[in-house]
């Protein structure tokens, strides 16, 4: 009887509770839409009770909004459920032909899966010594000369990097860096800028490493001091030209910007190169090809595949840490198209979104209300309502791989969230336990507001402390 009691007590509590936090969050709406800010903004709100399910507050929980790098949490909500938490990605080496006298005559061919990873710092294992198990495995062929091409089999994913709907102004920075069969150093480069001393002074570009035989028109100017970095880079993928737009700080000797890669398998197959000089392994720098550079000119490759080397990639949930914690958009791409690839046998956005959508649906999303066409939420086209980000949460609540999915959120005014933003959208979605011991689950999504972005974070996340 006395449990009984007690069970009584609480469920009364959590509902006087949820009472006030709906009473509070109301107002709280109420005073953030009649601010300047978000006077012509569409706003959504979605609060269920984690342990019940229950709604604790909704407002416009059925819209479909610009949820930004919100996005991610679905896409790697997904990577886990439909790969594993343990999948790993894989690079094979292999040759044809035959070895005489420690030459290949044949070629040497790598074949790529996706590896998002390959090159990354974030993995110490795979800077650039990630070749030297590759390395190995031709020396322990005796190869000291290849009389052949060095190929890159970039097949096994679609001709384009970049998804649909990625706005041109972001696809030739780094965090517009798409994802292919190949992947290196998360697709990007650096630009070294030197300012110069007064405002609308021209800008030097000291250093292009990764990209020096790409031609750039400088348009970048000096700007005030402090003023941070708004440079913009323009160079489409496998573009040669491409420009340079916005400014820089004055007196800048070292300004650093970083763009994506415009040839994924030539990055990879130069970097490959620079390691066969450095250890003496004789061939011809001309015959370095890629599947689709063959393609280009209604080529072929065909190839009898011996392989003597497989590399695998850290985890997927070493991965998606890193995708979500610091909003990597490549991995996301990466993933999608994986995720295709393992269902469909072809590498693409649009097969991978589709097989996304159709797990969702499956678990009681519907399509129309997860209207997505990238995996990383950069596209402005994308579409998602609250109530889907919130499913989205609590399904991953009931999966054996939560703890690596909730390691992996980011925490952020003392919320453990994932927050998005693009021009005009702020987004936010996660869990909250309150000082009164409540768990909530919870996404908000504003576009179309006006002003300063890091203003209208600080208005939200005061929206948001009322869950706590």
């Amino acid at each position: 009887m006395k449990t009984v009691c007690c069970f009584i007590c609480l469920m009364f509590y959590h509902m006087v509770d949820a009472q006030h936090v709906h009473t509070a969050l109301s107002a709280a709406l109420k005073s953030l839409e009649s601010d300047a800010q978000f006077k012509h903004a569409a706003i959504s709100v979605y609060v269920i009770d984690s342990k019940t399910g229950k709604v604790v507050f909704e407002k416009n929980a059925g819209m479909g909004l610009v949820p930004a790098s919100c996005q991610k949490i679905i896409t790697g909500a997904a990577a886990f459920a439909l790969l594993g938490n343990t999948y790993r990605f894989k690079t094979e080496l292999g040759y044809d032909g035959e070895i005489r006298d420690s030459t290949l005559y044949g070629n040497l061919i790598f074949k790529g899966y996706g590896d998002p990873s390959l090159g990354s710092l974030r993995f110490r294992m795979y800077d650039n010594f990630y070749f030297l198990d590759f390395f190995k495995s031709v020396q322990s062929l005796g190869i000291k000369e290849i009389k052949g091409t060095v190929y890159a089999d970039d097949s096994k994913f679609e001709f384009q990097n970049v998804p649909k709907g990625w706005v041109w102004e972001d696809v030739g920075n780094y965090y517009g860096a798409g994802a292919g069969a190949f992947n290196w150093n998360e697709n990007s480069y650096s630009l070294l800028l030197r300012s110069g001393k007064n405002i609308g002074d021209s800008v030097e570009i000291i250093a292009q490493p990764g990209v020096q035989y790409k031609s750039f028109l400088n348009n970048l100017k000096t700007a005030k001091a402090g003023s941070g970095d708004n440079a913009v880079i323009f160079l489409a993928p496998r573009s040669d030209e491409g420009s340079l737009e916005g400014t820089i700080p004055a007196n800048e000797n070292r300004f650093v910007i970083r763009g994506a890669v415009p040839e994924l398998t030539a990055d990879f197959l130069d970097q490959f190169k620079i390691f066969l000089d450095y250890h003496k392994i004789k061939h011809d720098p001309k015959l370095f090809r890629g599947y689709y550079d063959l393609k280009m000119y209604s080529d072929t490759l065909k190839y009898a595949f011996k392989k003597i080397a497989t590399q695998f990639s850290p985890s997927l949930d070493s991965i998606n840490y890193w995708f979500l914690k610091k909003s990597i958009n490549l991995y996301g791409e990466a993933f999608v198209k994986t995720i295709a690839y393992e269902k469909e046998k072809f590498g693409s956005s649009e097969a991978g979104i589709k097989c996304i959508k159709d797990f969702w649906s499956k678990n009681g999303i519907e399509s129309s209300a997860l209207n997505i066409i990238d995996g990383s939420g950069l596209s402005p086209s994308n579409r998602v309502t609250t109530k889907t980000l919130v499913s989205v949460l609590q399904y991953a609540k009931k999966q054996k791989w939560f703890p690596s999915f909730f390691n992996a959120l980011p925490e952020m005014n003392g919320i453990k969230m994932k927050d998005g933003y693009i021009s005009g959208v702020r987004s936010y979605a996660g869990y909250i336990r309150s000082k009164n011991g409540n768990d909530y689950i919870f996404s908000f999504i504003v576009n179309n507001f006006d002003g300063s972005a890091s203003m209208a974070r600080e208005k939200i996340w005061k929206l948001l402390d009322l869950l706590k």
